[in-house]
């Protein structure tokens, strides 16, 4: 089991154009780890940042550690190699250092013998999220009729083909990484948890259940985001504490986590913002500022991803 680097770049939300000059920027400010997703369609643009690096000679492969996820319409057993595959093509590597299941939820995958009009398919590959997310005619997922232990034998069989080097989950609720650590003929055991978490979303019980059982927690989302048009960036507390300390708002934000050991992963494409979110080393929050940033939670989810609200396995009808 590898240990992840502690500050990672997220790809989420990074428009195609921006990304690859953004992965290059990171690497060149330090970063080593690279979070990226199927679902982000833009892993072609973080793959070609990577390349350019590696060829300039700036950093190796052996140096970097790639997370990318499998997307909840491959969640077959027979579709996941296939899934990850795409992912290697798509940014030209040859293994990954972590493949995640970015949701307990499986979707109904798309259909082979699609029998669509030309207008209907040329849609389609121009609109490649239009086959991620099979909606009903109310709008709602359709679920598909896997469970995610057998995606995770799936999973497994990536580590010991080498595709992959670690696999872990995302989103996974405390129930359901309970009943993926109790698998009977379990392989491989989930790295890490990637969950969403920020002062507004401390998930203290959900952190100390992973910990707990040697699952590592990453941050996504870890600068928040607005809440009734308050932005956590420009909450009192943090404003205060980073004042104090002569940091940003954002660099309080991305050294609370470490100092939880958490893993965390700011997504970012402006040079000045990717540069000062990995310096988060040279000072330290103190036990007080600790428990004052805790004392904001409000268990506010940003990503509660609403149209998969029926799924047998959505894993946030739960507390934690």
């Amino acid at each position: 089991m590898e240990d992840i680097p502690a500050v990672g770049l997220s790809s989420w939300k990074a428009s195609p154009g921006k990304v690859t000059e953004a992965v290059k920027e990171a690497i060149d400010a330090g970063y080593r780890h690279f979070d990226c997703a199927y679902f982000y369609h833009n892993e072609r643009e973080v793959g070609a940042g990577i390349r350019c690096k590696i060829k300039e000679g700036a950093v190796r492969r052996e140096d970097l550690f790639i997370a990318t996820k499998l997307w909840c319409t491959c969640h077959k057993k027979s579709l996941v190699e296939t899934a990850c595959r795409r992912s290697l093509k798509a940014l030209k590597l040859n293994y990954l250092d972590l493949y995640l299941i970015h949701w307990p939820m499986g979707f109904k995958p798309p259909h082979p013998e699609w029998i669509m009009s030309c207008s209907e398919l040329s849609f389609c590959l121009s609109h490649p999220r239009v086959q991620d997310l099979p909606l009903d005619e109310s709008n709602m997922v359709i679920p598909g009729d896997t469970d995610f232990l057998d995606t995770w034998e799936a999973m497994e069989d990536l580590v010991i083909t080498g595709l992959v080097k670690n696999i872990g989950v995302s989103n996974f609720n405390h129930e359901q990484l309970e009943r993926l650590l109790n698998k009977p003929g379990l392989r491989f055991k989930p790295l890490t948890n990637q969950i969403e978490c920020h002062p507004y979303l401390t998930q203290k019980n959900l952190i100390s259940f992973c910990q707990s059982r040697d699952v590592s927690v990453t941050a996504y989302c870890p600068l928040g985001g607005s809440c009734e048009g308050v932005d956590l960036i420009d909450d009192p507390v943090i404003q205060r504490i980073a004042k104090e300390h002569g940091k940003s708002p954002a660099q309080i934000l991305i050294r609370f986590q470490i100092q939880r050991n958490v893993i965390v992963i700011p997504g970012s494409i402006t040079p000045s913002d990717i540069k000062e979110n990995i310096q988060v080393f040279d000072f330290e929050l103190t036990q007080h500022d600790m428990d004052n940033i805790l004392s904001l939670n409000r268990n506010l989810r940003l990503a509660t991803f609403p149209i998969t609200k029926n799924h047998k396995d959505y894993p946030f009808h739960i507390e934690y």
